[in-house]
C-alpha cells in the first residue's frame, strides 16, 4: 500500500454538523427531535440508504427518507417534509463546529495535504469560511458546483487531479458507507468512515468515532 500523502474530507457530518435548529424551523421547538433522536434516525437511514444504492438505485434522497421518518416519529403530517429537506440540503445550515476541529485539521495538514469532497449546494466553500476552517485545506470541491455527486467516479478524480494527486496515496474521509466509502474505494482511494452516530459499528470497515481518533488511526 502507498504511503498516503493526501487526505480528502467531506463536510456534512464530518467535519461540520447540523444546525438543527435552523432546520427544523418550520416545527414548533418542543416537537425538535433531542441529538440521540436524530442520531438514531440517522443511523435507521443510513442502513436503509446504502442497501439501496448498493442494489442499484433508492427511491428517494437520504434525507427525503430521513425526514420522513421522523415525521412519522412525531405524529406531525408530512406536509412540510419538502420545507424541512430543502433546509437541511441548504449547505448554510451545516454550521456546527465541534470543539478542536481546527486544531485537528493544523495538526494533520502538517504532515499531509488536505483537501473536500463534498456533495453540497455550491456554497459549501462559503460555510467552511464562516466556521474558520477553509483556509485548512487546498482544495474543495463541491458537486453543486462540478454537477455530478458522490459516489459517481467523476468527483472523486476531479478532486484528485486539482490536487494533482494519486489515488493510491490519497486517503478519503466521510460519513456514509455507500456514497463515501464505496464511492473513495471504487476509484482505489483508501477510506475510513467518521461514524459519530455510530451508524456502522457493526459493520468490518475501518471507522473512527471522532477527528481524535482519525489521528490516532493514521499513526498505526
Amino acid at each position: 500500500m502507498a504511503e498516503r500523502r493526501f487526505i480528502f474530507f467531506d463536510v456534512g457530518n464530518t467535519l461540520l454538523f447540523p444546525n438543527r435548529s435552523k432546520m427544523l424551523a418550520s416545527l414548533a421547538i418542543d416537537r425538535h427531535p433531542t441529538l440521540e433522536q436524530w442520531q438514531s434516525l440517522e443511523r435507521r437511514t443510513k442502513k436503509e440508504f446504502d442497501l439501496g444504492i448498493q442494489n442499484g438505485g433508492v427511491d428517494h434522497g437520504f434525507w427525503w427518507t430521513f425526514h420522513t421518518y421522523l415525521l412519522q416519529q412525531l405524529g406531525e403530517e408530512n406536509g412540510i417534509r419538502d420545507v424541512l429537506v430543502e433546509n437541511t440540503q441548504n449547505s448554510a445550515n451545516w454550521d456546527q463546529v465541534p470543539p478542536g476541529t481546527r486544531d485537528c485539521l493544523d495538526r494533520l495538514r502538517k504532515e499531509f495535504r488536505i483537501a473536500v469532497i463534498s456533495n453540497a449546494d455550491g456554497g459549501i466553500e462559503r460555510v467552511l469560511r464562516r466556521c474558520g476552517i477553509v483556509d485548512c485545506f487546498e482544495s474543495i470541491t463541491d458537486s453543486g458546483i462540478v454537477g455530478v455527486e458522490k459516489p459517481r467516479a467523476e468527483i472523486f478524480e476531479a478532486a484528485l487531479a486539482a490536487m494533482k494527486a494519486t489515488p493510491d496515496d490519497s486517503l478519503y474521509v466521510g460519513d456514509m458507507y455507500s456514497v463515501d466509502y464505496l464511492g473513495a474505494r471504487n476509484v482505489g482511494m483508501q477510506a475510513v468512515l467518521l461514524d459519530v452516530a455510530g451508524a456502522y459499528r457493526d459493520r468490518d470497515v475501518p471507522r473512527v468515532e471522532s477527528l481524535e481518533q482519525l489521528e490516532s488511526w493514521l499513526q498505526r
